[in-house]
């Protein structure tokens, strides 16, 4: 092994939902690392200004998962910024049923969750696939999350999404694999970002509590996972799941 292959210098990253949170601990590590990164969303405002902090090598695109046209665009666009693919991270989703009980949550938001969750990854990785192709190392990454492991209650339409997201990372692989593209998940457990503030005390010391780790998890104890499955060294492993957790759940 290169010492090159476990580098990430020069290596062509789109990030979805890198606006905030988990997505823009992603993006900042990758830029550190010396990956050229664009970040997409639907936080505009946002977006830019973190492209803006991160330097020149960082660019903010806009993509909205519920659109079908955007995702098209957007991963064009990234493609162009970029002068083609070599990564995706799928970060971008919603949680909405947090705190509902089966009964409580709308056809509406099921489908909204599902759409976004489920429908927007499979859209935008078979949108990038092509430029993924043509980079000869081409790597996803997509988010997953261990509530789809231990069956989380009260979170029914975000964990059956991500169940999906895991089950797709399969298929996708072995579908990919003919272009020698990895594709794989990590499944972060319950991290301290602005998408998790709705979380009752309550989940937060179970969570506590049930890891071998026991300590806050941040977003920056998911980002070494991320970027070693976006690098030449990963080549190998492709199809599988990642718990990053601090042990709450084990494979």
């Amino acid at each position: 092994m290169s010492h090159n292959e476990i580098l990430l210098t020069g290596r062509r990253v789109l990030v979805t939902g890198a606006a905030r949170g988990l997505g823009a601990s992603f993006a900042q590590a990758l830029v550190q690392a010396g990956a050229r990164v664009v970040i997409s969303d639907v936080l505009h405002e946002q977006g830019r200004q973190l492209a803006h902090d991160l330097g020149p090598s960082a660019h903010y695109v806009p993509l909205d998962l519920l659109d079908a046209a955007s995702v098209r665009d957007g991963v064009t666009a990234a493609a162009q910024w970029l002068g083609g693919l070599d990564g995706l991270i799928n970060n971008a989703a919603i949680t909405h049923s947090g705190g509902k009980y089966m009964a409580q949550i709308s056809p509406e938001t099921w489908d909204l969750v599902m759409d976004v969750n489920v429908r927007g990854t499979w859209l935008v990785t078979t949108a990038a696939r092509p430029h993924l192709a043509a980079s000869g190392s081409g790597r996803v990454v997509n988010l997953a999350s261990d509530t789809a492991m231990w069956g989380a209650p009260r979170l029914l339409a975000y964990v059956a999404s991500k169940g999906a997201v895991i089950a797709m990372t399969r298929s996708l692989a072995r579908e990919m694999g003919e272009d020698g593209i990895t594709v794989n998940a990590i499944a972060p457990g319950l991290t301290l970002v602005e998408a998790t503030t709705y979380v009752p005390q309550e989940r937060h010391d179970y969570y506590l509590k049930g890891r071998a780790i026991q300590r806050p998890q941040v977003p920056e104890d998911v980002n070494a996972a991320a970027l070693f499955l976006l690098t030449q060294a990963s080549g190998f492993i492709t199809g599988q799941l990642l718990p990053v957790n601090g042990g709450f759940t084990m494979n």
